[in-house]
Order: C-alpha cells, then structure tokens, then sequence
C-alpha cells in the first residue's frame, strides 16, 4: 500500500472508531498485547513501528475497559476531551452529586454525622467561652442585706423595718447536724454529692412534668440554689437562668460539696423570718440546730418546699390554713423521712421510730419586735401585696433596700385603732368574764373610688396576737351578704316558674326593692318554679328567722331593713345562686373566700375578709364602678421603680342598681337593725350581719368617701381544735350582734375619719323593675308598708318580738298544693321534723347551719365554712 493512501495515526482521544472499538465485547477476560518486535510479512520496521504506534493508541482504551469490566462515565470522557482531568470533589457533597430526584437532596449519613459532629463542638466551644469569661460574684457584696423604709400615704416615713432585722445567723457546716444534711440531700436533690453543679436530667424531667400538665417543677439543684441565694436576684428571667447554670457548673468544680450544702442551708429560707437553718431552729423548735432530730430536721427541710404552705400555724391566704398546712406538713415530712430510707440515708428501722412519735411539736410563732401595735400588721400587708403583684419575692424582700409607699393613712389607722379599743376597754373584761375571753375585732377602710387602703385593724398587738384581722380568717359574714343577693335580683331578674332553669335576662322578670315575699319563720324553702327543695337526703328546709319572729308579708326593702331571712333565701333560690355568686365576685369578694353554691349561700355562709367586704361594698358606693383594693402605691430601690400600681376599674353594675342597694341600705342605717351607725346629718348606707351560733358579727357601711367593714368574734388561738366560739354573754350583753359593737365602733371610727371633709349626698336611685311576688305572697293581701318603716311595730328585728306580728298566712299563701308535708297554717310553727333550730337573736340575721336532723355541724347543713 502506497504511503500517500494510508491515514495518518488516529489522536490520542481515539475518534470515531475508537469508540466503536471501546463499545466492542473483548474477545477474552484478558487480553495479551503482542511483542512489540513482532512483524507481519511484508513490513519494514519503520512501518511497523508506525503500525504498532496507531495499533497501541487504538488498544489503550480498549484495555482500559477491559481491565474495569465496564463502560467508561460519559463524564469521564468528558474530562479527558476536556483536558484529561478528573472531575472536581466537593467538601460537603451537597446537594449530592450523582443522584437524581428527591435523593438528590436527602444529606447522606457522612454529612449528618459532620453536623452532629460540629453542633456538638460549637456548643462545647461557646459553653467552654461563656465558662472561662464568666466570673463567680462576690458573696460578700451580694447578700448584703439592707433595711426597707415604709412610708404613709402623705409621704412621712412610717418605720424603718426588715432588711438588717432579719433573723440569719450563719453555722459552719461541723454545727449543722447529718440529718439535716440528710434530709435536704435526699429531698432535694439526691445526687447532690456526684453531680456537677446542674443536673440536666433533672431539667429534662422538670420540662417534661411541666409539657404534660403536671405539677411545676424546678429542676434545680443544691448548688443552684445556693448560687441563686448567694450571688443572684431572684428575678425569673432566662438571662438570670443561664447565668445561674453556667456559675453554677463553675462553682461546682471549684467548691468543695460540704461548702456549698453549708452555704444553702445557711442563706434558705426557712420562714417566720428565718433566714438559715440555726434562726430556723430557734424559730420553730427553740434550739440549736445542732441539737435537731431527725424528725425535726425532715419538717424543716419541708418549709423549704414553700414556708407560707408549711408552718402548722397558717401562713397568709385561704390556701393556708392551720389545718391545710398541717396536713401538708406531715405529708411532706412524712414522705422524706421515707425518702431518706429509699436512698440509703437512713436505716428502715430509724425511720419506723420517728413515724411512731409522730409529727414534731412545733412552738408558736414569735415575730420580731419592731413591729408593735399595728405597725406589724401594715408591714405584713404591704409585703404581701407586693410579692402577689410584682416580680419581687419575699426573700428577695426581705434582702431590704427597698423604699415602699403605702395608701395607709396614719390618721385613719390611728382613729380606726383608737375606736376598737375604747369599745375593748369599756365593755371586754376577760378578768371579769370568762366569756370575754378570745374576742377578736377585725377591720379595714377603703376609698370606693381609688380601692385604696387607709386603715385597718388587724387585732391588738402584732407582737401578741400575729393573725391579721382584717386579711382573710375564715369568719363568716351572715346578713352583710345579702345586698349582693338583692343586686343580681334587680341586674338579672327572677326565673319565669313556667320556663327551664336556665333563662336569658330577656325571660327573667327584673325585681323591684318593692317586691313582696314571705317573712314568716321556718318557711318551707322552694325552687324557683315552686317545688318543695329537697337535700341530697331527701329532707325539707324550712328557714327560720332572727329571734323565730314571724313578719309577715313584706317588701324586700322592709326585709332588708330588719333582715328578715326567709324573703332573702327565697329570693337567692328565685335568681339562682350562680347569679348571686357572679354578682359578689363582681362586686370585688374573691373566689377562694366564698362558701359552696347552696341555699343558704344568699344568707352569708361565705366568710370573705374585712378588706374584700369593704372594697365590694365601696363598688356601690361608686354608682357599681368596682376597683380592686390595694395597700401600695410603688416600691423604689437605688433610685429606680420595682413597682408602679396600675389603676383598673371595671363597670360591674349599672349606675341604677347600684344606686337602689345604696337607697335600700340606707333604711337599714337609718331606721332599721343599723340606727347605731348613724352619723348625724351625714348619709350613710349598710347592713349589720350575725351567724349562726351568734359566733361573728359585722357592721359594714358607706358614705360616697369611705367605706368601712367591722367584724368581731371569739376563737382560743391555744384549743386543739381550732373553731369559733359563741358570743352569748360576752360584754354582759345576752348576745352580740352586728348592731351593737361592730356598730358602734363602724360610727365612732367614720365620725373621726371624716371630719372636716364635705357632707356629700348619694345619687337619688330612678324606678327599677317590677313589683314581684314571691312564693307564698299574693298581691290581694296587703304587705307590711316599706316606704314607711316607723309603721313597723318594733324599732328592731332584734329587740322583742313584734308586739302585733302578721297573721300566719293562708294555705293558699304558704303551701303548695302539690306538697303533702305542709300543713295549712303551720309556717309559724316550730316546723315539724325539718323545722331547724333558732338562729339566736342577731341584728344581722342569721346563716343557718343545721341539717334537717337538728345537728349543728361546724361547717354548716351546706358546706360552708364553720361558724
């Protein structure tokens, strides 16, 4: 073949026909290149060297698949046109190369563990950082403690109190006895000696409990709270939190364990102003700590869980009673005592000996001694007012420093004061009387339009008697009650007999002051519609009267002026007592200080607080406009605000119903069971109130400036069994009800708190409602005139019995001809197996508790609260 017709060598990329080659099957696994000497017949060596030159570019390809066992990459071939380079490796192969679709974008597990991989580093990083800047404050300067300055309301500073009085005397850890250690460790946090300052399961397991709605946990450690005690506010936020953790790892790896349990158990608080576990052990035992047993060291490891819910003796609120928190006491210190055992602190049979004593015996409170007079009760007022509405915390109160000013008016508080005890003085004379013992009186003042405090009376000595008498105690309010009754008759109205229990406003009839009831004793109770009203046992109520007087048919108006209780229970069970209830809340009662939603829940088995009854009677005197009370007005520290009140008021009746309870209480005061509360030519409104047993009594009254709410009854703070006493004979008197003392002090205390102030008139009342009969009323007969309450037979309901009482009504009037147990006639009688008891002659009438078997029991036939 001639040179000029033979191709020239294929390029190096193999064309056309490489490719063809390449796409060829080899003929064998392997294949054998032949010698590089070899010659074919014919060939010089100049052509076979040119020959085995093209022949070797055509085979490289070609063995190179061969070798692989599969074809070459599109791109491969890409990049060997492209210059022979392989392709590009990317670090994070993402999105991934070589898949298509959603895997494409699916991060292979390389990558997945490279982030876990860098997170965990960056947060060991950051966490390493924020260790090694942060810095452990100085103990010294953060728990310095400082006094509190209480100011009154002209600005004049009231007393210099708290802060550096407080009860802390710190006990090296040699003093603090191994069970009290022990029984911190093993109620606290069990793994305290192991731990490193946190406890991230113990978090976890907080976060949790709190996701799935149970009970709010802290999750934090010994160390934690003693850095919160020692170096931190008490401030909730997230900033203080993480700051609290991170010192709290340092502290933990640099403090030795027995340093840190000593530092907690000495900065706690334990309490009765106790500040550390020596103060705590004088405080609640009268000893040493190092002389605590282990009983005693498992209760008071339990006031660490919250003193106010743990002190046998009470603490502030109706969630801490006496009674409930000596059962929380014992819960809780009978669950560590169990707890010490389950984590190898104590022996089983140690355990067992302690159970058997039982609950340690804890001693009276006894409170510091610049507190005298009622200057403890104010403080106390003002300190709780604030932790329940602002950020700060009672330790974090108590720490001082703190500049607070408070709506007391000091000559309010002096005149308030002054009228108690000259009533005490004049007619309690324990010496003389033995039922003079255990009086107590209770008071507050408030200004219906701005809710402020002025004054109150929280009993004789807060250095003796250490109950505040005029914040909730659980004494019942009887016939002050009622006008809370009377204002959701005319805002809602009666139910239509005709129609369901539960009735719109638009079916309901709206009820006049002038409406007629039955005011005879023991009348048979009804249901709205007019069914006889059965207890859950099937028996009757029939409701007698103050003194067993029957008064015939009367206005609700002449009722309320002699409370008369029959037309009151009736009425309730007419409106229905939810609505009763809705309207004292309105008013401005709390919730947690009324009785359960029972009959006799309109006469007064509630037993709200001298401030709460003053402030929702003040809402009438506000044409309905309520507002909350309040004891202050801001609290400063170094110069800046940690506390502002906010002024809030709400509409809670309309102006006119508002304006008819104040004209109907103003027949009370000035002819009615309330004479004794007159103040001369100035307005006033209001309702005397006594309870069954003749155990409380109360006067509490308005003018448009100031109303006032008086309580008095008896309890022995040393009995077992804490309850209340009757007053029968106390002061010489046959009984005590809210016309006499309560009364007379109500009167004596507004004369001095208002004089020299304008003699201001209420707003005139417009028509309200209709003139409704009650069960057993008719409007053939002529009812007792209300409009004229001089025509009434006795000045009082509470005096004699009514010298000309009405007739006993007709069975057509009292009974129902569907209720084969009424006998015509026998209203007035001694009302038969479920007749009740007599409810003790009381200017306020009476809140029944009997139950239809004639017992007494101390909580009422109904639920409410004893006495």
């Amino acid at each position: 073949m001639s040179e000029h017709r033979r191709k020239p060598p294929p390029p190096q990329g193999g064309g056309r026909a490489a490719g063809r080659r390449a796409a060829q099957p080899p003929t064998s696994g392997r294949r054998t290149a032949p010698p590089s000497n070899a010659a074919g017949p014919g060939r010089g060596r100049g052509e076979d060297s040119r020959s085995a030159g093209r022949t070797g570019a055509r085979d490289v390809p070609q063995r190179g698949d061969a070798a692989g066992g599969r074809r070459r990459s599109p791109d491969a071939g890409r990049g060997r046109r492209d210059g022979g380079r392989p392709p590009v490796k990317r670090f994070i192969d993402y999105p991934r190369a070589g898949k298509t679709g959603a895997r494409r974008w699916i991060p292979s597990w390389k990558l997945m563990a490279g982030m876990v991989v860098t997170m965990a580093g960056l947060v060991v990083g950051i966490v390493g950082v924020a260790l090694a800047l942060v810095q452990v404050p100085s103990a010294q300067k953060a728990s310095v403690v400082q006094k509190n300055v209480y100011y009154w309301a002209d600005g004049k500073q009231m007393v210099v109190a708290g802060g550096g009085s407080l009860n802390r005397q710190i006990v090296p850890i040699a003093q603090i006895p191994l069970s009290m250690q022990n029984a911190v460790i093993s109620a606290e946090n069990a793994s305290f000696e192991k731990d490193w300052g946190v406890d991230p399961m113990g978090i976890a397991r907080a976060v949790v409990k709190m996701a799935q709605g149970g009970e709010t946990q802290s999750g934090s450690t010994i160390t934690q709270q003693f850095v919160k005690n020692t170096y931190l506010s008490q401030e909730q936020t997230l900033k203080r939190k993480a700051t609290e953790l991170l010192i709290s790892v340092k502290v933990g790896a640099t403090k030795d364990k027995k340093f840190i349990l000593a530092g907690y158990l000495n900065t706690a608080y334990y309490g009765r102003g106790a500040y550390g576990i020596q103060a705590a052990a004088r405080a609640y035992f009268d000893k040493d700590c190092a002389d605590l047993t282990p009983s005693e060291s498992a209760f008071l490891s339990a006031t660490l869980n919250g003193p106010n819910l743990y002190d046998p003796y009470g603490g502030q609120g109706p969630a801490a009673t006496p009674e409930k928190n000596t059962k929380r006491a014992t819960d809780r210190w009978k669950w560590t005592l169990d707890r010490e055992v389950q984590v190898g602190r104590m022996q089983g049979l140690e355990r067992d000996k302690w159970v058997a004593q039982g609950f340690p015996k804890v001693q009276k409170p006894k409170p510091a001694t610049n507190r005298a007079g009622q200057i403890g009760y104010l403080t106390d007022l003002a300190d709780n007012y604030i932790v329940a509405h602002s950020r700060l915390s009672k330790a974090e109160l108590d720490k001082g420093g703190y500049q607070i000013y408070t709506t007391f008016d000091r000559d309010k508080v002096n005149a308030l004061a002054k009228s108690v005890e000259e009533v005490r003085k004049a007619n309690i004379k324990p010496k003389v009387r033995d039922v003079d013992q255990f009086v107590q009186f209770g008071g507050a003042s408030v200004e219906p339009k701005t809710g402020k405090i002025v004054a109150i009376y929280g009993g004789e000595n807060a250095l003796e008697h250490f109950t505040n008498n005029s914040d909730y105690t659980g004494v019942q309010v009887g016939s002050t009650f009622k006008p809370f009754v009377l204002a959701a008759a005319m805002t809602h109205g009666k139910r239509n007999p005709g129609l369901g229990p539960q009735q719109s406003d638009s079916q309901r009839t709206i009820v006049s002051p002038e409406s007629v009831y039955n005011g005879n004793n023991k009348l048979t109770l009804r249901e709205y519609n007019g069914r006889v009203w059965h207890d859950q046992n099937g028996g009757e109520w029939r409701q007698p009267n103050d003194g067993d007087e029957d008064k015939g048919l009367v206005s609700l108006r002449t009722a309320m002026q002699f409370s008369v209780n029959t037309p009151f229970i009736q009425l309730g069970m007419d409106v229905g007592t939810d609505l009763v209830q809705e309207a004292a809340l309105k008013a401005g009662l709390d919730k947690d200080q009324l009785s359960s939603l029972t009959p006799t829940f309109s006469l007064g088995t509630s037993a709200p607080s001298a401030i709460r009854l003053a402030g929702a009677y003040g809402t009438f005197a506000a044409n309905g406009k309520q507002t909350d009370p309040y004891s202050v007005e801001k609290v400063e520290k170094n110069g800046r605000s940690a506390y502002e009140h906010e002024k809030k008021s709400a509409q809670a009746f309309d102006s006119n119903v508002a304006n008819n309870v104040t004209d109907v209480l103003k027949t009370v005061v000035e002819s009615g069971t309330g004479t004794a509360a007159k103040l001369g030519d100035r307005p006033a409104a209001g309702k005397t109130g006594t309870t069954d047993g003749n155990r409380s009594a109360w006067f509490a009254g308005y003018t448009p400036q100031l109303s006032t709410a008086i309580g008095m009854y008896r309890v022995d703070p040393n009995a077992k069994k804490q309850e209340f006493l009757s007053m029968r004979g106390v002061g010489g008197k046959p009984t005590i009800h809210g016309a006499s003392f309560p009364a007379e002090i109500w009167a004596d205390y507004m004369g001095k708190a208002l004089k020299g102030q304008p003699v201001l008139q209420f707003d005139a009342p417009q028509a309200i409602g209709e003139k409704v009969y009650g069960d057993g009323a008719s409007p053939s007969p002529s009812p007792m005139p209300s409009t004229s309450p001089s025509a009434m037979p006795s000045p009082s309901a509470s005096s004699s019995p009514s010298k000309h009482p009405s007739r006993s009504p007709s069975p057509k009037q009292s009974c129902s001809p569907f209720d084969p147990k009424c006998k015509p006639g026998g209203s007035g009688g001694s009302g038969g197996k479920h007749g009740g008891t007599s409810s003790g002659a009381g200017g306020g009438g009476e809140s029944p508790s009997p139950d239809p078997t004639g017992r007494q029991p101390d909580g009422g036939l109904f639920g409410g609260p004893g006495g």
